[in-house]
């Protein structure tokens, strides 16, 4: 094999490797989601950043408090869907629907959520049961 055709082999090799991590950063698996949660609580923190923007909600079930980490789109995904990095401030009421976690830990996809007032904040995923980055046959 050429010195050329061996760099090309490894420079193509490299790339393949370098897209491996991001193809596994997409997954939903660890969502069930074919299950819907409400959950009520108090915005503890809500992170704007990439790739994943996260609430953490606070939830009372009346014995414990419990934090729930949930995982929501892109802030470039949110935006689309109307949001701003000024949508939810610490403090605020919300009611939030989300996809749990396979493993019973408290977090969960995003689905949609109201807030006292109202307003209606949504993620654009499915809410009917089908999940995310499935291919259909």
């Amino acid at each position: 094999m050429s010195r050329k055709a061996a760099l090309a082999v490894l420079a193509s090799l490299g790339v393949v490797a370098l897209a491996a991590p991001a193809a596994s950063h997409h997954s939903f698996a660890m969502f069930d989601q074919r299950q819907m949660m409400t959950l009520e609580g108090t915005v503890k923190e809500f992170q704007w950043t990439n790739p994943h923007a996260f609430i953490e909600l606070e939830v009372d079930n009346g014995r414990t408090k419990q934090s729930w980490s949930i995982e929501l789109n892109s802030p470039n995904n949110l935006t689309r869907q109307g949001w701003r990095r000024t949508s939810l401030r610490p403090g605020e009421r919300i009611t939030l629907r989300m996809a749990p976690l396979r493993n019973g830990e408290h977090g969960g996809l995003f689905l949609d959520l109201t807030k006292a007032d109202g307003t209606v904040l949504d993620s654009g995923l499915p809410k009917n049961g089908q999940p995310v980055n499935v291919p259909q046959f």
